[in-house]
């Protein structure tokens, strides 16, 4: 999507869990929908939670499709969320199912789960909208505006950064890890790039500085580009759907931090730096790891390749590693896809094809890995000592 001459802010950004459909929402807050190859093939105007007060009463705040993906929840700075009925196909008539009406403007929003929206509030609210029963309900309270919203990799956990610096952990389900929730630390400055890895929780703003830490708080890492004059403050943040890179936008420039298991630590990758791209407003993941699109200042959309390598096997499966515990394989004749990924975010070494090409076999340091081609089913099992 090409950019304009002047400021015309991308202001979400947002990938379906088919990985088929791609929204974008501009600044004059119009939702456009591309096909997993970039193609535009739909749109839809947002609207105004009163008529009266006109399409410029308000801006897009956040964004987020429903787990089924037929379903897009938009945020807004008028105090509302309105759920509309994409549909599965291209050219569905769009409708409004629901809306939540708030008392102060929503900051930021995620949807996690089935019938479950997460969104910020300005007054410094952390709200949850049931799509099934239309209402909503307080999670948390804070004192601070609601900057940014994520979640960890199964979506069984939030964390919300707020203006005064304040990071908030909070679990629908802790999933064994008897992790503590509540306030987890002050970062130095507004987190407005907050991301939730598989080992850390990684954040950065104004100071330019990004800083990593463990799971109940202490700093583990961080990078330090507070000297470079060519940097910029960090925008916004987004994690690979392995949780084991994170991206930050900032001016003109991604910076790529990849989890090394063997080092156990962040290791810095080569930065993207782009010209007259400017400020990065938003950041998606495609679900199956493969792409990651930029939004702009200026209304540009950028697409990158996330892949590590490509293989190609018997001139019939082409293997895209799209991160160290994940590979998406392709059938070249069919164009069906399974992606392979560990569960227990182990690097993924071989990956082998047998059975009368319908079983994938692929081993791990410690467990192996089975799919089945035809049924797209999946399982991880540990190795015997």
């Amino acid at each position: 999507m090409p950019a304009r001459d002047g400021a015309a802010k991308v202001t979400c950004l947002a990938w379906a869990h088919t990985n088929a459909k791609f929204a974008v929402c501009t600044v004059d807050r119009v939702v456009l929908l591309y096909d997993e190859h970039g193609e535009r093939r739909d749109k839809f105007s947002t609207k105004p939670a009163d008529a009266k007060y006109g399409r410029k009463s308000y801006v897009v705040k956040g964004m987020a499709f429903s787990p089924d993906s037929t379903k897009i929840a938009v945020g807004q700075t008028d105090n509302i969320i309105y759920v509309y009925k994409i549909g599965e196909d291209w050219g569905d008539k769009k409708v409004i199912c629901n809306k939540f009406i708030q008392t102060s403007a929503v900051t930021c929003l995620l949807w996690p789960a089935e019938n479950i929206i997460v969104f910020g509030l300005a007054e410094g609210k952390v709200r949850l909208a049931n799509t099934k029963t239309n209402k909503s309900s307080t999670i948390y309270g804070t004192e601070s505006y609601v900057v940014s919203l994520t979640s960890n990799v199964s979506g069984k956990g939030i964390l919300s950064g707020h203006a005064d610096g304040t990071i908030v952990r909070y679990f629908f389900d802790d999933e064994g890890s008897g992790e503590s929730q509540g306030k987890l630390v002050t970062h130095p400055c507004p987190p407005y790039a907050l991301a939730w890895a598989s080992t850390s929780i990684v954040a950065a703003g104004c100071d330019k500085k990004i800083v990593a830490y463990g799971k109940e708080g202490h700093v583990i890492q961080t990078f330090d580009y507070s000297r470079d004059p060519a940097e910029k403050e960090f925008t916004v943040a987004a994690t690979s759907p392995g949780g084991q890179s994170v991206v930050f936008g900032s001016y003109d420039r991604l910076r790529v931090l990849n989890w090394s298991p063997r080092r156990s630590a962040w290791e810095e990758a080569r930065p993207k730096e782009i010209t007259h791209l400017y400020t990065i407003t938003a950041l998606a993941w495609k679900k199956d790891g493969s792409r990651l699109c930029a939004g702009t200042l200026c209304g540009g959309v950028e697409q990158f390749d996330c892949c590590l390598r490509r293989s190609i096997y018997k001139n019939k499966f082409e293997m895209t590693y799209v991160g160290p515990s994940q590979v998406i394989v392709k059938n070249l004749s069919t164009g069906t896809r399974v992606v392979l990924k560990s569960c227990y975010g182990y690097e993924i070494e071989e990956v082998k094809i047998l059975g009368k090409e319908r079983y994938l076999v692929a081993h791990t340091s410690d467990t192996l890995l089975l799919g089945d081609l035809s049924s797209n089913k999946l399982s991880e099992v540990w190795g015997s000592q």
